[in-house]
């Protein structure tokens, strides 16, 4: 894998680097959105380790602040802006500090004039597309370039060969892959493709050697990451999904793989085969809907009807009976009639997800869905509560199915103080807090459920899994 030569940053020597009185410059980041950005802070922390900062929590303790952002969905971007204008007391604090937007937020044009003039403390934007670039672009700031979207700097060579110090993951057991970035389905309402790409799939056998390290650092909780896994395609080779999933699974010991997300235009007999077949990996299935109305979905461009979705869903479950399956569906999109609204009930009752991820859809400038009529925001609500009313109560059901079972559970924390101190997650993804201890934490265990709510089970460790 190739690496990135860095300077540390105290090379800089000046005011600028943060480097007071020969210590260490400190670093502090915060991620907003989903996975794949909690995957890309990561290499971002090893990045900035890599070039002599240390890493705090305390943004009173940092030089420089990193936040990595999401323009997905308006909620997420509000509250990105709202935290980066309080950011500003921040920086007047400590002459020399950096501020750093990065993400989705950052790959916008007109983010970028926003924050030119309306957040002028913000020193620069790193685009996904260039984290590889990150160190040379802080580099280049903390050299006195000028300030700015720094479109201009070159990709590097290959994105998908690395060219990044190895991620700085949190404690185990838990870890995010990365496998695919980018997206090239152009879903009507999506602005994923104008900020992160098209798609570019890291090498089959690099991820497989970065699990086998993993598992013997004592992570045993994989999930494999891209906005489209089932389009992954491995660049050395050419294997599928399928076949990467056989590949990780090869690794000696007790681990469970997981994914996401899984588009349902893309999802292969071949895909559900090999879930079923291969026992690290989880029963848990997201496959996100978006609308149970085919007319919404063509305007979606989503590349499937509903019924060829409940037909995934059966074959899946058919394969897998204790399958988990989440999915995200969005309300309001612009058009969507009651009738539409009434179809997506419909799929929902007869689909009895375990989980799901409900948004009300809001505008995203670039894509051909803001240029749509939107609807009233009185009625996308409306709608947005029926959903969640239906929703709700099958979780609740199916949760008080399982009060009385043992489960098998992976304890990933442990927050003292707390009647049920203990944080698990079974294979299927579902949360549950035990009573146990501390030394539980990185270990499989076998809890019995003795109640539930709608979004937690509840119980107590017997014994080892």
């Amino acid at each position: 894998m190739n690496t990135i030569r860095h300077e540390t940053a105290d090379t800089y020597g000046d005011s600028r680097s943060g480097a007071r009185h020969g210590k260490r410059p400190a670093a502090c980041t915060r991620t907003f959105g989903c996975q794949q950005n909690e995957a890309d802070t990561e290499r971002l922390r090893g990045q900035l380790s890599a070039m002599g900062y240390a890493l705090t929590d305390k943004p009173g303790d940092a030089d420089l602040m990193l936040l990595n952002t999401c323009a997905v969905r308006e909620h997420a971007e509000s509250r990105a802006w709202g935290h980066i204008g309080e950011l500003s007391h921040w920086k007047a604090a400590r002459p020399g500090r950096v501020l750093v937007l990065c993400g989705c937020m950052a790959a916008l044009p007109e983010n970028a004039e926003k924050a030119k003039r309306s957040y002028p403390h913000v020193d620069i934007l790193v685009e996904p597309r260039n984290i590889d670039r990150f160190p040379d672009i802080l580099r280049s700031f903390l050299r006195g370039a000028k300030h700015g979207r720094y479109t201009d700097i070159p990709q590097a060579p290959d994105y998908a060969s690395g060219g990044y110090d190895a991620p700085r993951r949190g404690a185990p057991p838990r870890a995010w892959m990365p496998v695919i970035s980018g997206c090239d389905n152009y879903c009507s309402y999506c602005i994923v493709p104008h900020t992160r790409g098209r798609e570019r799939s890291l090498p089959m056998g690099g991820i497989a050697a970065e699990i086998a390290a993993l598992i013997e650092k004592g992570y045993k909780d994989f999930t494999l990451l891209g906005q489209n896994v089932n389009s992954y395609r491995d660049p050395d080779g050419g294997g599928g999904f399928p076949e990467l999933l056989r590949r990780v699974c090869e690794n000696e010991g007790d681990y469970l793989v997981r994914f996401m997300t899984s588009h349902p235009k893309d999802c292969s007999p071949a895909l559900i085969e090999a879930m079923a077949g291969l026992k690290p990996v989880a029963p848990h299935l997201h496959l996100p809907v978006q609308s149970g109305s085919d007319r919404v979905l063509d305007a979606m461009n989503r590349g499937y009807t509903a019924a060829r979705y409940l037909s995934l869903l059966d074959s899946a479950r058919a394969a897998m009976p204790s399958l988990t399956v989440t999915s995200d569906i969005m309300v309001g999109f612009p058009g969507e009639t009651d009738g539409d609204f009434e179809d997506t009930l419909s799929l929902t009752a007869r689909a009895r997800f375990d989980m799901l991820f409900t948004f009300i859809y809001s505008p995203r400038a670039g894509t051909p869905a803001a240029q749509m009529p939107d609807l009233p925001r009185e009625v996308k609500q409306r709608r947005f509560e029926r959903l969640l009313e239906l929703q709700n109560g099958i979780s609740h059901e199916k949760h008080a199915a399982l009060e009385g079972t043992v489960q098998r559970v992976l304890a990933d924390g442990y927050e003292p103080g707390n009647d049920l101190p203990l944080t698990a997650r079974t294979p299927g993804g579902r949360l549950a807090r035990l009573d146990g201890g501390p030394e539980w934490v990185g270990r499989f265990a076998r809890a019995e459920i003795t109640s539930h709510t709608t979004w937690n089970l509840f119980g107590k460790i017997i014994g080892e899994g």
